[in-house]
């Protein structure tokens, strides 16, 4: 999350309401607060909050407006925050949690401010890491994951966090119900979206002990620090449990193989130059954890068939109208679910 502009009306707060909880239950942080628009986050209102003594904390809600049933989930990211915070997974502190709506018409908690910045682009990269110092950003990003992937979820009181079983096996029925829906408003079918989907049930690896799983870990959601390590992975309302192998493998789509013929998105934070090689980001994580890489390809087409039908999903919206294409590039999008369902088969064909 970067900062945007101080704003004398956050929107979704009710400011007096909100400083009034937070004198009241927050010993350490003294309103009135000059609140600070923090972009990121799945469009969560996120604000920075200075107080009168020089204090900083962070404050989150979800958007305004009618959510999905567990979009925006606030009680997860806090469950989460509060859960890891004292083990080697870094992420900010857990301040405080307010489950009443009547406070400022949402749940919203609070947590502490960390100095770094999350990567969005080959910009922000090039602006914040080294080059000579890219392979300890991406040493660090992995090492981080290996280590949530370490925790038991039973351990650290996040056993009941969702599913622990199936978890690849209920994310195919999920995004191929969303392709299946897509295919009419969106006028484009592809049949490798059908044969990848059965592949992947047919094929589909013991899961092993379930462990959290970030589900969206990439340095956008990350705050990385200005010694170019991780200082604090955020944004977690929609992990879950499952399996740790889908988790590293999103996470490994992300990044460069020279050898492979993957292109990676020019503007992409991983595109810069002087970072490891993808296969040599999992054999660390791997020598890490000790687990079993032989059927990662499995998920790295897995995750790449998800990504077609997310794209396929946005698209449909696009073509149906129910999002403005001003500024849009249909053709790009296009060629983007056509570019992930080739790559999802070149990753299956490389497994024995």
């Amino acid at each position: 999350m970067s900062e945007t502009h101080i704003d004398a009306d956050p929107e979704g707060y009710d400011v007096s309401a909100v400083e009034n909880w937070i004198g009241e239950n927050i010993a350490d942080l003294q309103p009135p607060f000059k609140w600070t628009r923090l972009e990121g986050g799945h469009s969560n209102l996120t604000y920075r909050l200075d107080d009168a003594n020089g204090k900083q904390a962070v404050i989150r809600r979800p958007p305004q407006g009618v959510l999905l049933p567990k979009a925006h989930d606030m009680s997860r990211e806090w469950a989460l925050i509060s859960a890891l915070g004292p083990t080697h997974v870094p992420v900010p502190e857990a301040i405080g949690f307010c489950e009443s709506p009547d406070v400022t018409g949402a749940w919203f908690y609070l947590m502490g401010s960390i100095t770094g910045r999350p990567l969005y682009t080959a910009e922000a990269t090039l602006d914040w890491v080294p080059e000579n110092k890219r392979t300890i950003l991406a040493h660090s990003f992995f090492d981080v994951l290996a280590d949530l992937h370490s925790l038991d979820p039973d351990e650290i009181g996040l056993g009941d966090l969702g599913k622990k079983e199936n978890y690849v096996g209920r994310q195919l029925k999920t995004w191929y119900r969303s392709w299946m829906s897509s295919i009419k408003p969106a006028d484009y079918d592809d049949p490798r979206a059908h044969d990848l989907k059965q592949f992947f049930l047919d094929h589909m690896p013991e899961q092993g002990m379930a462990r959290v799983v970030h589900g969206d870990y990439g340095l956008h959601n990350c705050l990385i620090s200005s010694d170019s390590t991780v200082a604090a992975v955020v944004d977690w309302e929609i992990s879950t449990l499952g399996d740790p192998l889908a988790d590293l493998a999103y996470a490994l789509n992300q990044w460069p193989q020279p050898d492979d013929g993957t292109l990676i998105n020019p503007d992409a934070a991983t595109a810069p130059p002087g970072f490891p090689p993808r296969n040599d980001l999992a054999q660390r994580y791997a020598d890490r954890t000790g687990r079993d890489l032989s059927k990662l390809d499995y998920y790295i087409g897995f995750n790449r068939w998800k990504s077609a039908a997310i794209v396929h999903g946005v698209y449909a919206r696009y073509m149906e109208g129910k999002k403005s294409t001003e500024g849009i590039d249909l053709d790009e999008l296009r060629n983007r679910i056509e570019g992930s369902l080739t790559l999802a088969e070149q990753a299956v064909n490389r497994l024995d």
